[in-house]
């Protein structure tokens, strides 16, 4: 495993990354973004990356519709995939992480019919691309993201892996992110380190690992356990922890916190 972080897709986000001692980045071009701008940044990317000394560990893509209301594919959306990958390959990028909303329309059946259509085709051009696909657990266009809707997935479309985050297994559907890690720990492609607490089951706040409810230890003694040998990806996402100085502090309270839990 190795500790990085996400971070701005730009030169500037490397160096700053760098700066505060990572050489690996997670690049989170979402909805809203045109693929095409971020595959024209290539080459400086490239170079951000090698006066650097670091590299790009997972890019991933959130929030995107993937079908109409009648089922059809989102031919855009999905050309607009395919160059993301494209992006991931010519910057030696290993994973890339997506997801599929569910559509009131149809039916759940119909539903994971879709997810499988869309993963498959998704993990086909992934194969061409040298890059592993794997589905984000959160819900921002996203209903992928539990033991029940992956067993189903996945069943159909093994190359399908996860983008693994507890915090989003504790707020959106109040799971054990224990038992989830435990049972789905060798299909994990990526993992987010993120804090979070709630009290009495309302959502407080979700500042530095280390300083939140997660039972960090215990995931990676689990991770370990499910030989997970990937990024460990620090996620800045309270409004509270996200800038100035109690932003920097608590991105390096975390750093050497998760660091003494790496081999």
């Amino acid at each position: 495993m190795k500790l990085g972080i996400i971070a701005d897709y730009s030169p500037e986000g490397i160096n700053w990354a760098a700066d505060r001692g990572f050489d690996l980045v997670e690049f989170d071009y979402n909805v809203g973004n045109d693929p095409k701008a971020l595959r024209d940044r290539v080459p400086a990317l490239k170079e951000a990356f090698a006066s650097r000394g670091s590299s790009l560990g997972a890019l991933g893509r959130w929030g995107t519709r993937k079908y109409d209301d009648e089922g059809n594919l989102n031919a855009e959306e999905f050309e607009g995939q395919k160059v993301m990958l494209d992006t991931a390959a010519q910057l030696g990028c290993p994973v890339y992480i997506s997801g599929v909303e569910y559509n009131e329309k149809f039916c759940y059946d119909k539903n994971i019919e879709l997810a499988v259509n869309y993963f498959s085709k998704l993990c086909d051009e992934g194969d061409k691309a040298g890059v592993k696909i794997a589905v984000y657990n959160c819900d921002w266009g996203n209903f992928v993201r539990k033991p029940k809707e992956w067993g189903l997935v996945m069943g159909a479309e093994p190359r399908l892996g996860i983008k693994y985050d507890p915090s989003h297994c504790i707020n959106v559907h109040q799971g054990n992110y224990l038992q989830e890690i435990a049972d789905w720990g060798e299909k994990i492609y990526h993992f987010h380190v993120k804090g979070t607490i709630n009290i009495n089951g309302d959502h407080v706040d979700d500042p530095p690992a280390g300083l939140d409810a997660v039972n960090w230890r215990a995931v990676m003694g689990l991770l370990y356990a499910r030989h997970y040998d990937g990024m460990l990806s620090i996620e800045p996402h309270s409004h509270t922890w996200q800038s100035g100085e109690l932003g920097d502090w608590g991105i390096q309270l975390t750093k050497k916190y998760i660091s003494e839990m790496v081999f």
